[in-house]
Order: C-alpha cells, then structure tokens, then sequence
C-alpha cells in the first residue's frame, strides 16, 4: 500500500511527493524500495503488487523501474486501506484463485529482514492450511501511545502453535492504560500487515463489508483488462471510506496474531525517525550531516538540504526541518500538532506550499 500522504512529515512530505518515495536515512534507498526490496526475497517480482494514488504512477515508475503498468493499481480518490485491499485481492485472485496474499504499507522500517522474511513465510504457510485471517503483532518495548494495540488469547491455531486468536484491538491509548497493555503481558503493537488467503479475505469482505465486496465482484472479468481502469474509477467513487481494521479484522471471528520481534518503525511522526537515525554524542540525529554545524545543542532532529549550511545554537529537544522552500522549527515535544500547523498553512497559502 503506497497511497498516503504522510502530513506529519512535512514539510519534506507533501502531497505531491509523500514519504514512501523519500530517503529519510540518507541510505541512498526511498522507504518503497526497501520494502520492495524486502519483498523479493518472499516472491518473485511478478507476484509484487502496489495500490497508490494515480498521481504516483510515474513516481512508482522511476523508483521501481522493474515493476510492470499491470503491478500497480491506482487508484482515482483516496478511500482508505478497505477499497485497496478488496481491489488487489480481487485482481490476484483472478490471476490465481488459490493465492495467499501478503497486504503491508510500503513506509515502515524493519531492521531485521531475516526475521521479518521467516514471520511471512510461518504465516504465509498457515493461512494457506487454515481459513484465518493473520496480522502481525510486534512484541512491544515500551507503553507508547502511538501505537494501536492487539490483546490475544491462549487459543493458537490447529497447525501452528505460535499464532494466536486476537480477543480485541485497541486504538491509540493513554499512558497509564498503555501502561497496564505492557504489565499485562497479551498485549502487541498492531503493525498493519496482514497475511490470509484470496478465498478466505474474499470471505471475509462478503460478510461484514458486502456492498463494497458487490461493488468490486462487479468487475471480476474486467480486472488485468484494458477495462479495469475505467471499472476501478467508477467503483471507488461508490466505496464508502473504511479501514480494513474497523470494516474487517475488528469484526471478524477468525483473526489471528504472530508476535513478531523484526525492528519494526511505523515511520508515522519525526520521532520515530529520530529514534532510528544514529545520534551524535549528545543526542542529536542530523541528517544529513555534512553541512550542519551544533553548538551547545543537544536532542535534535535535524533534517536539511545537504547544500545549505545550518548552524544551530543553544537548541535543545527540537525538529529542525527545510524542504521545498519552507523551514519548519518545532520542539519535539509538540510533534503531533504539525498535522494542524499543515491544515492551518493550507487555509492560509492554499496547497502551494502542501
């Protein structure tokens, strides 16, 4: 899935050019080739599909120069995770109708590929084997409030001991009761990866999403079709807004969770990128680094035009960010308000500057 935005990365992100095509690290890779990249090493690149905006049809393109026009589905308006997810199982399952289907963002950073790699392919071989629907929980490290939480149960699945039944999902919660999440121990941060097969997602929208399951069954013979463009406009502009999490997994009875420990980041706010960036030895992550000079600065995340000379005194526990023309300082305590810092830009500049 690769048609976010990501507001609360600008001013680097921005809507005509949003955080999965963006190298964040300095790496000389965006965030969507490192997930293609990861993916490879699961299926063949044929088998490799993404769901974006139409408007990053080129962009996908140039980054991922291998993947063919019939691997990109895009979509006209955006919708949410629910549309995009019927609409590429559904375009699978008219290629292979026994498939079994990874669904993942393209924006998220994983440290340990290996161990990513052997928690797809153990859930990959149970969803073959059982009709579930999987997610991956990651063992939590701390009671973030970011993060939306998985409760799971003792009952594990008949063929694989280590996948177990999810009881409830929790959205973004306060400290004390993410706090009480970590203590009770049954408790993950919900990652956002799903793995299950064709027939059993397919399932699974027919039940508890089935006038949008009708909306896309619609096209079941138009889809890898010069006709499938013009079916997919037509059926997003019926699709009501919904994430997979409300419309589906929260309501289905057979979800099931591997805990899952791969060095995984959301990437959804700078702090995150500032707790995987390297740091200097007082704590400041500057990226990149060549041209930036600290005085007496301490905790900053600080991310320039690598030609433009920065000097940054007596600044401590702050974002310092420069894109396209727009500097944004803000400390790091106040992160979560520059999605409302973008809408207020917005209401005063118009989108020249979103």
């Amino acid at each position: 899935m690769a048609g976010g935005v990501g507001s609360r990365f600008w001013p680097v992100s921005r809507t005509e050019y949003p955080k999965q095509f963006i190298d964040f690290f300095g790496v000389g890779k965006t965030l969507i080739q490192s997930t293609y990249e990861r993916f490879l090493k699961i299926c063949p690149a044929e088998n490799i599909f993404i769901v974006t905006n139409e408007i990053y049809k080129a962009i996908i393109k140039e980054q991922l120069p291998d993947i063919g026009d019939n691997q990109i589905l895009a979509e006209p308006i955006m919708r949410n995770t629910a549309p995009c997810i019927l609409y590429g199982s559904m375009k699978i399952a008219m290629l292979n109708p026994d498939a079994t289907i990874v669904v993942a963002p393209s924006d998220h950073t994983i440290t340990n590929p290996d161990a990513f790699v052997a928690a797809i392919d153990q859930s990959l071989k149970a969803a073959a084997e059982n009709d579930c629907l999987i997610t991956l929980g990651i063992k939590p490290s701390r009671p973030d409030t970011g993060f939306g939480y998985i409760q799971y149960t003792e009952h594990a699945l008949p063929t694989d001991e280590e996948i177990f039944k999810v009881k409830i999902f929790t959205e973004k919660p306060n400290l004390d009761l993410a706090k009480s999440f970590i203590q009770s121990g049954d408790f993950l941060w919900n990652a956002g990866i799903f793995i299950w097969s064709a027939n059993s997602i397919n399932k699974a929208f027919q039940k508890h999403l089935p006038e949008m399951h009708e909306i896309f069954y619609q096209g079941n013979f138009l889809y890898n079709t010069e006709n499938e463009s013009e079916f997919i406009s037509d059926a997003y502009q019926q699709c009501t807004n919904i994430s997979i999490d409300f419309g589906i997994m929260e309501k289905a009875e057979n979800v099931y969770v591997l805990p899952a420990d791969f060095g995984w980041s959301d990437l959804g706010t700078w702090a995150s990128i500032y707790d995987i960036a390297e740091h200097d030895y007082v704590g400041n992550a500057v990226i990149p680094s060549e041209k930036v000079m600290m005085f007496n600065s301490s905790n900053c995340m600080v991310n320039v035009p690598k030609d433009k000379l920065v000097i940054l005194q007596d600044l401590h526990d702050y974002i310092v960010v420069e894109s396209n023309n727009t500097l944004l300082i803000c400390p790091r305590s106040e992160e979560q308000s520059i999605k409302q810092i973008v809408a207020d830009v917005k209401s005063r500049f118009g989108t020249k500057y979103i």
